[in-house]
């Protein structure tokens, strides 16, 4: 049996392996982003989903960017302070909001999006054509697993949490202070 599908050690964990090839691959983006343009690997996620799918309310833009809302709703702030995003309140509503990039925003975007492209194609070149299709639809069967999952795992603590087991359990003792 692969040490992928009975893991025996850390490193034989599937998302640890995943992490760390996102930590290496992104390390070069990183030091761009920061290095050149001044901006984090959050903001310049939250400025490509905007440039690709246009004006978005913040918690649409934490969806699809795929961030907790909270860290969002940071990152739009310093964006915004930055002159790169555009927040736009509803007169009717105040408390809704419509993001925008401002015309700043769409250039770093245009300048950032073909070096980070570039840094892609780089990682991949070592692969040839099969072994991209393969790979593509690997990750596409194992994210969609993963979402199945999560789906199911948010059920079953939802239902643990209503029972009182959201406290830790392990080494508490009844009556102590564990």
């Amino acid at each position: 049996m692969h040490p992928l599908r009975e893991p025996r050690r850390l490193g034989d964990l599937i998302n640890f392996r995943l992490q760390r090839c996102f930590s290496f691959s992104g390390a070069p983006v990183i030091r761009l982003l920061e290095g050149r343009y001044g901006i984090t690997r959050r903001e310049w996620r939250l400025l490509a989903t905007l440039a690709e799918h246009g004006p978005l309310s913040p918690s649409e833009l934490a969806d699809l960017a795929q961030l907790d809302r909270a860290r969002t709703s940071r990152a739009i702030g310093v964006l915004v302070e930055k002159g790169l995003l555009r927040r736009q309140v509803h007169a009717a509503d105040s408390r809704r909001a419509q993001l925008n990039l401002t015309s700043e925003g769409l250039e770093l975007h245009a300048e950032v999006f073909p070096r980070v492209a570039e840094i892609n194609s780089r990682l991949l070149e070592k692969l040839d054509e099969p072994t991209l299709e393969a790979l593509a639809a690997v990750i596409d069967t194992l994210t969609a697993r993963a979402e199945q999952l999560n789906q199911e795992l948010v059920r079953d603590v939802k239902a643990e949490r209503q029972s009182g087991g959201s406290r830790r359990v392990r080494g508490a003792r009844p009556g102590g202070s564990g």
